[in-house]
């Protein structure tokens, strides 16, 4: 299947690369304003401006979104994500971006088991709690 995303407010986190970002790449997110998205059989195929669509995809095809006032992030992925955690790692991520290794995390008082630790001193309601308020956010 065929499907064409179209006037997208903005197109963020294209990468034409075949290699994964890693280290201080992954600090950059590019984007395009007013952009085109297609994907064929799950696989995007060609993404631009607005204004060379015709030029890239000649022929339309049967499924159109218009996306109009939209933010897509195609392939973004966060592919290690808990809904029931006590405390963001973001600071972690950050981190990461600036060329830190896990280990120099650890050492500073982040890492896996300091969220091992701060899992097990948090009660379970305040879990709940904030797992719930987590869930509405995403389903919003």
């Amino acid at each position: 299947m065929t499907t064409l995303i179209t006037h997208i407010k903005l197109l963020a986190g294209i990468y034409a690369g075949h290699e994964p970002l890693r280290g201080k790449d992954l600090a950059s997110l590019a984007s395009i304003e007013d952009a085109f998205l297609l994907i064929e059989d799950g696989v995007i195929a060609a993404f631009g401006h607005m204004y060379e669509l015709e030029l890239m995809v000649p022929q339309q095809p049967a499924h159109v979104i218009d996306a109009s006032g939209r933010i897509i992030l195609p392939a973004w992925c966060d592919s290690h994500t808990h809904l029931v955690f006590a405390r963001s790692r973001e600071d972690e991520f950050i981190d990461k971006i600036r060329g830190m290794s896990y280990a120099e995390i650890a050492a500073k008082g982040g890492g896996i088991l300091n969220s091992a630790r701060r899992l097990q001193e948090t009660s379970e309601d305040e879990l709940f709690r904030l797992a719930w308020q987590r869930l509405q956010e995403a389903a919003a």
